[in-house]
């Protein structure tokens, strides 16, 4: 025996978190404590007592408690929530009561001052009150139903954490628990649970996901455990017996879980049960000191509009620099290496570990040093977005100053302050060791890993280095001097996880013809007054700064290509309608970018824009292509003369937001540190070298709504320059490896390569389809869910490496072009079954994600008549709409098929309102359907009983019924009904007036949630059935609550 499909997840879920001490609360005794008011989500008795318990004022060595004004007064400011100030900023509001505490004033002694009361007990964990409920409903704004996720989590009565739980067994659990949790958070639905709720959880037992509030599907995260002690106790809590008072209480509503669910708990317990996915999951999020942890030091707010919550990455490598830098040896504390590949949020991993810091050490000064003024600016910003404090040091003096000073703050500054900071301390040296030092991508500098400087001013500081890049094996030895490798996240473990999309790569050669033997006798014409080795060393310079490639013709060429490619995968479609994706162009120096920006805007497919810096500062320029050249300099005033003084902020804030730039045309800036998560793809038009080769092409890896990839287009062929980049990061120490760097790029054809798997996977769906001509075949073919599942899954794939392929031009030039028109013909037609058999079969199922980038793929690559659109499943009430949708199908079984779908669903939603005539119409929809399908029945008179089924369903109510009994939709659900009492023939009119009467005497607003209310119903109705047609007492029961139901359902 098993579970039914609702409880596959939910009940191990439960017996696991009573066995890590949550106290388990069943609906009622939940509602209860809730003032038996399904608005008001918080426990409001066990909130009020905690709050008495962990809170006093200690004046001296005396404690008072808080008076019991000030507690109601506490629980009055928790539960004020303006909702008009949007969802993020409330939650805010929330976070920092709860985080911080609320400042109330009382007079002790006569002496009246602000004492701060807490809401949780941080610090002690064990004075806190965690408990558990399940199926809570909760009233939804403006509206009177409810919404009720499936298991709450109460920390002194507080929901903290909201799960949903997924049988396995449906398609995408994980998607649809995130979509419920999603829907709930929406404007019409049940924020005012949401604003406390600081976890939430999406599970189905093999597969698990989780996040904060108001977080998109995309950036949902999964959790791996890292902690040994976690996962060696974790056999023993799955596989503890409950205490049979509590195992009783938790199969005791029988509207929840039926016998059989208890029956095949008892079965599965019986013996050992492997812990699960969903047990890891649960144990390593929802621990109770594990949740407290986790909300008070792994959550924060940037700009105030965005709540977000740290990955198991950052969790475990924060905690394990906290446990690094704890002890004091020979008066410094150890630091080390934290490398996490780029993309997965190093720069929100060094604001918690900040913040961490200043919780856990005694007056900590925190240093945060980058190697350029770009990335200080940009890190100071994060930092601030945030909400940590923080100092920029503009010179070394300023760092002196600030570290001599004792403030709470971030202090942010770029590596060569500290010349100037060693000259201003002359032999004073700063020898705290509560100085901590966070260095981003400290080997990029020139001053090495660790810059001699920072240790002459600071020698007993604690150094602690972030990269996205692991360190080249010269650089390791010097590394575990300074503590060694604290954490790895290397890129494929980042990308199996979701936190980076994988980079596909392609080579691209822009094909120029050359009269070397007139070029070589020009240029000795020039040089023939130079020496030989004159000449020699020219020849060579001239030949490393490319100016082959720096020739009009080369960049016209490339523009046009990187145009037309930018346009047909992330241009506008044809209704006008932007991808919102952009990408980057990176030029060797000024004056290319500047060419390159004029031949775009002569071509003008693409709306392009130059960062560069000042002309005066000489950017990775040869004498050739000097940075003082006349249109570099001239191209510079126009872009102050259009962006005035910030002329870098406002390109970037432009091309952030996508108004008027799609491609950034860069040198050097911005090929680090710069992360908009929009950027799909980088042309490379020089070449990179190492460390910058690995940082640049990580820009496109930032995951976004519909970005399957990030891609490196590369015109200046630097596949040599990574395969040497590659050799040189790879380990050989075991501090690093070379699956360390394995997915950095995959090149383009290899994906291209699953294309043709793709497409014959998505044809053996049909391959017992006699007539591939003919539509109806196929959607009546799809009329199994499962076999409709595994095509929208397959055709997904095929339309996902078809656009990848149809990207490249190798897969152009390599590819016979009648194979590329079977593939564009076959994306065409399955686009359009698809299409249908959504339709006609109203899946719950959303394209959106791939329904942009399919639409751009059929605008592109197939001509077409129509722009295919998903429909919206249509009412059947709607008359005139329906009709007009059915029509448009060729053929009677496809109209059945249609109309069959759509009547069931309508059916199934609202069978409470008339649970008599809405089965009997569902059964014959079904038999109706199985005849055809079986071909006992002809596709004309089964689309003739459909249609009459449709019309009844609609109408709610069959042609028999009286006239004076039509005018209430109740009374009609009430009269076919009591039809089918055999004991009560010719009766029903009367009491169906009569039910209708004893109920219109008690209907007020809310009836229904009135239990005396529905009391009175069925003892007056039960009464009047007994003595009037003599029915049994359990007959009348039975009845009456079937009634009553009919009418709640109807009200």
């Amino acid at each position: 025996m098993a579970f039914t499909e609702d409880n596959i997840s939910q009940i191990p879920a439960l017996k696991l978190l009573i066995n890590l001490g949550y106290d388990y609360l069943s609906p009622s005794e939940a509602l209860q404590l809730r003032e038996n008011r399904e608005s008001n989500v918080i426990l409001t008795d066990i909130l009020r007592e905690r709050l008495m318990h962990i809170n006093d004022i200690k004046i001296g060595i005396k404690k008072t408690k808080f008076e019991p004004a000030n507690i109601e007064k506490a629980i009055q400011k928790l539960q004020d929530i303006p909702l008009s100030e949007g969802l993020v900023q409330v939650c805010n509001q929330i976070y920092n009561l709860l985080v911080f505490g609320h400042a109330l004033e009382q007079s002790i002694n006569g002496d009246k001052k602000s004492h701060t009361i807490q809401y949780i007990d941080w610090e002690n964990p064990t004075n806190n009150y965690f408990h558990v409920s399940e199926e809570f409903s909760v009233l939804r704004t403006g509206r009177k139903d409810t919404y009720r996720p499936d298991i709450v989590l109460f920390v002194n009565g507080i929901p903290l954490a909201v799960m949903e739980c997924k049988s396995p067994t449906i398609k995408e659990p994980i998607k649809q628990a995130i979509s419920q949790h999603i829907r709930n958070q929406q404007e019409n639905g049940i924020q005012n649970l949401y604003v406390y709720s600081q976890v939430l959880l999406a599970t189905s037992l093999l597969e698990t996901k989780y996040a904060t509030t108001n977080t998109k599907e995309e950036f949902w995260a999964m959790w791996k455990e890292k902690e040994t002690q976690f996962i060696d106790s974790l056999d023993r809590l799955v596989n503890t017996a409950l205490s049979k008072d509590i195992e009783a209480k938790l199969f005791s509503n029988p509207d929840i879980r039926t016998k059989s669910d208890h029956i095949a708990y008892q079965e599965k317990y019986q013996q050992y049960v492997a812990p699960t996915q969903q047990d890891i999951f649960i144990q390593g999020l929802l621990s109770p000191e594990r949740l407290l942890t986790i909300v008070k030091d792994f959550i924060l707010f940037e700009a105030g509009v965005v709540k977000k919550i740290a990955r198991f990455q950052q969790f475990f490598s924060i905690n394990k620099i906290i446990e690094r830098i704890k002890p004091i040896r020979n008066g410094k504390r150890k630091g080390g290496v934290i490398w996490h590949t780029q993309g997965s949020g190093k720069s929100l991993t060094m604001a918690m570990l900040a913040r961490k810091i200043q919780d856990t050490i005694n007056n900590p000064q925190i240093i945060l040093v980058t190697d350029r003024i770009d990335l200080d600016g940009q890190i100071t910003k994060t930092l601030q977005k945030v909400e940590v404090d923080v100092i920029n040091a503009a010179s070394g003096k300023q760092l002196v100053s600030l570290l001599k000073g004792n403030g709470d703050f971030v202090i942010t500054t770029i590596i060569n302050k500290f010349d100037a900071a060693v000259k201003s301390l002359s032999d004073n040296q700063l020898t705290s060791h509560n100085i901590f030092v966070l260095i981003d991508e400290a080997h990029r500098t020139q001053h090495g890993i660790f810059n001699v400087n920072m240790e002459k001013v600071l020698p007993n500081a604690c150094f602690i280095v972030f990269t996205g890049t692991p360190l080249m094996k010269k650089q390791k030895n010097t590394a575990n001097k300074f503590g060694g490798i604290i954490d790895t996240y290397p890129i494929s473990e980042a990308v199996e996880d979701g936190a980076i999309v994988p980079i596909l790569y392609e080579g691209r050669l822009a094909v120029q013809d050359v009269n070397r033997k007139v070029l070589d006798k020009s240029v000795d014409m020039v040089m023939e007054d130079l020496a030989e080795y004159h000449k020699a060393d020219l020849k060579q310079k001239m030949s490393r700064a490319g100016l082959i490639t720096k020739t009009e013709q080369n960049i016209d060429q490339i523009a046009f290509d990187i145009s037309k490619h930018f346009q047909s995968n992330w241009g506008k479609d044809k209704t006008g309608i932007h991808s919102g994706f952009r990408g980057m162009v990176v030029c060797p120096d000024k004056l290319t970018a500047v060419k390159y920006k004029k031949a775009f805007d002569l071509i003008g497919k693409v709306k392009t824009e130059v960062v560069m810096s000042t002309p005066d500062t000489r950017e990775n320029n040869e004498d050739v292509h000097s940075s003082e050249s006349p249109e570099v300099t001239q191209y510079y005033e126009l872009l102050k003369t259009k962006y005035g003084q910030r002329i870098d902020e406002d390109i970037i804030q432009q091309y952030e937001k996508g108004e008027n730039i799609e491609l950034l045309i860069v040198i050097d800036k911005l090929l680090t540190g710069f992360d908009v998560p929009q950027t799909i793809v980088m042309y490379l038009c020089r070449k990179l070298r190492e460390h910058t080769l690995l940082q640049a092409i990580a820009r496109v890896n930032r995951v976004f709504p519909g970005k399957d990839y990030g891609y490196i287009i590369d015109y200046a062929g630097i596949m040599e320059e990574l395969q040497q980049a590659l050799e040189n990061y790879s380990g050989d120490d075991n501090s690093f490896d070379p699956k360390d760097l394995a997915g950095s790029l995959t090149d383009i054809s290899e994906e291209i390569n699953k294309l043709s798997w793709a497409h014959t996977d998505l044809l053996n769906i049909f391959k017992t389809i006699s007539n591939k001509q003919n539509i109806d075949e196929y959607i009546v073919f799809l009329s199994d869910q499962f076999i409709r599942d595994d095509f929208y899954n397959k055709f997904n794939v095929f339309a996902r490496i078809l656009k990848v392929a149809l990207s490249s031009i190798d897969f152009h030039n390599q590819t016979p072009e009648q194979e590329i028109k079977q593939y564009k013909d076959d994306l065409k037609k399955f686009a359009g079954i698809r299409v249908a058999a959504n339709s006609i079969y109203l899946d719950k199922i959303s394209f959106t994600q791939y329904e942009k980038q399919l639409q751009k793929l059929l605008d592109q690559h197939v001509i077409t008549e129509e722009i295919i659109r998903l429909v919206e499943p249509l009412n059947i009430l709607d008359t005139e709409a329906f009709a007009e949708e059915v029509e448009k199908l060729v053929g009677p079984r496809a109209k059945a098929e249609k109309i069959a779908a759509a009547t069931s669903k309508y059916l199934s939603i609202n069978i409470d309102s008339n649970p008599a005539l809405f089965k009997k119409l569902s059964e014959l929809i079904s038999e109706t359907i199985a005849e055809m399908r079986a071909n006992r029945l002809s596709e004309i008179e089964a689309l003739r009983r459909l249609t009459d089924y449709k019309e009844q369903a609609a109408k709610g109510f069959s042609d028999d019924i009286p006239d004076d009994i039509k005018e209430k939709s109740r009374n009609i659900a009430v009269f076919q009904l009591l039809k089918q009492e055999s004991d009560l023939i010719d009766k029903e009119v009367e009491i169906t007036k009569m039910f209708d009467e004893i109920v219109s005497e008690f209907e007020v607003v809310d009836w229904h949630k009135r239990t005396d209310i529905i009391n009175k119903i069925e003892l007056d109705f039960g009464d009047y059935l007994m003595d009037v047609f003599d029915v049994s007492i359990a007959k009348a029961d039975e009845l009456t609550k079937k009634l009553i139901d009919i009418a709640i359902a109807n009200r």
